[in-house]
């Protein structure tokens, strides 16, 4: 006689949500991948944004066919009581499958071929330019083209670290280091291990890395009171310092994404140095940091003076600024929540977070696939050269369940954005909402 099913429920689940206590649901089925989640290939903190809950649509979304073999092992013996799947959810694991069958997570196209070319091609002439041309305005350009050539490396990297982009994980692992590390002076393993938080708990204010950039801005005035955040595992403090920079910061957002490059540097030294477990080699991504900390300041002091140097990297971090901006146009102005993620809603949360770009075909280089954030957001696995391709799908399961499929013009994207940091700034400003104020504060604010 067959063993009868153990069930639990979705409260008795829901007490199984700690790093020491960490259970799951996938269709139904409940498992407990406590001793296993340091090794998680995502990180820790996706499993540990998401315990307790059922999360089939994100293991859906992240994880390929093959991944489905590996579950048994962690089975608890029991299932979810009175477990119910959404028609949306129905939906998007169908529209999946079809995606699956159809081959479309395999089609990757030439246009990794095509970026790495270009990479070469732009990183030459820069170096070229540096070193045998004597004009000033030629040595200019070749700054701006390095910033070119790191765009395109941060699509590269972004790219890899959803998908296998090359014909081997080896190699896949080694394009990785080479035009992240090496040629960007960007970790991957800070890059995947943000990244991933950002799309499991994509607008959370408090799970979620990519809007949480106190001091210098903020996206709601929900963060005046000082929320923690889960990734940096610190309290984010609105002190009267911030408040004085988040009130200027529709003014200050532009300049300050010229140097945002800055941080990124920081971050993936500081990842490397903590005990934060890495997908990645720790030793050889630091030699890949290492690399590029010798080339680039190599190249710049071959330039004939102190304030061409200067041009040259103010050049280069500028123009890449422009992919700090686009970061920013996909989720600033998108509707945020505070607390974890829910595995229920996936699909209504990835939907509401996201803000697509129209753009023409010819512009796609441009925006890297984040034109397409809803479709990204919701397939990640998905090759970037398939995103045009499955969009009228996505709207078409959003207008059936009549959930937002934001899209606006790269212009307006960067309007909203704007009036999203100036509401927040607005507000900051406010002196009935106390906050201990500084001399700089009150020198400012003054008036009369």
């Amino acid at each position: 006689m067959a063993e009868a099913k153990r069930y639990i429920t979705k409260e008795e689940l829901e007490k199984h949500n700690t790093k020491g206590d960490l259970w799951i649901s996938i269709q139904g089925k409940v498992y407990d991948v406590t001793q296993w989640a340091k090794d998680h290939p995502g990180g820790l903190l996706p499993l540990l944004s998401l315990a307790g809950q059922d999360v089939t649509d994100a293991f859906v979304a992240y994880h390929p066919g093959t991944a489905w073999q590996y579950l048994d092992k962690f089975f608890a013996g029991l299932y979810l009581k009175d477990h119910t799947v959404s028609e949306v959810s129905q939906d998007y694991r169908k529209l999946a499958a079809e995606f699956s069958k159809s081959g479309l997570f395999e089609k990757k196209g030439h246009g990794v071929f095509v970026t790495l070319c270009l990479i070469v091609i732009m990183l030459g002439f820069s170096v070229y330019g540096v070193m045998c041309s004597d004009s000033r305005s030629v040595r200019l350009v070749c700054g701006a083209l390095m910033g070119f050539m790191w765009i395109q490396s941060g699509w590269i990297g972004h790219d890899s670290g959803h998908y296998q982009v090359m014909s081997s994980p080896g190699f896949n692992r080694l394009v990785q280091i080479l035009s992240g590390n090496c040629l960007a002076g960007v970790g991957i393993g800070w890059w995947k291990c943000n990244h991933n938080a950002h799309h499991i708990a994509c607008n959370s204010l408090d799970y979620d890395p990519d809007l949480q950039h106190m001091p210098f801005f903020v996206v709601s005035s929900r963060f005046f009171s000082s929320i923690t955040s889960c990734f940096y595992d610190r309290k984010l403090n609105f002190d009267s310092f911030t408040r004085f920079l988040v009130s200027y910061q529709h003014w200050t957002f532009y300049p300050v994404m010229c140097l945002a490059r800055i941080n990124l540097f920081a971050q993936s030294f500081l990842i490397l140095l903590s005990k934060r477990k890495l997908a990645n080699n720790r030793g050889l991504e630091l030699l890949g940091l290492a690399v590029f900390w010798i080339w680039y300041p190599l190249l710049v002091s071959c330039l004939p003076s102190c304030g061409e140097r200067i041009m040259f990297v103010l050049a280069s971090f500028s123009v890449t600024g422009i992919q700090h901006v686009q970061f920013c146009l996909n989720h600033f102005s998108s509707s945020v929540y505070v607390g974890p993620p829910s595995g229920n809603n996936w699909f209504e949360k990835q939907t509401e977070g996201t803000l697509n770009i129209s753009c023409s075909p010819w512009m796609d280089w441009f925006h890297g696939g984040l034109q397409f954030q809803v479709e990204h957001h919701l397939f990640p696995r998905l090759p970037r050269c398939q995103l045009r391709r499955v969009s009228p799908f996505v709207r078409e399961l959003c207008k059936k369940h009549n959930l937002p499929y934001n899209i606006v013009s790269f212009w307006k994207a960067n309007a909203m954005t704007l009036e999203t940091l100036r509401t927040a700034a607005l507000q900051a400003r406010d002196l009935t909402n106390p906050v201990p104020k500084n001399l700089v504060w009150e020198a400012v604010n003054t008036h009369g």
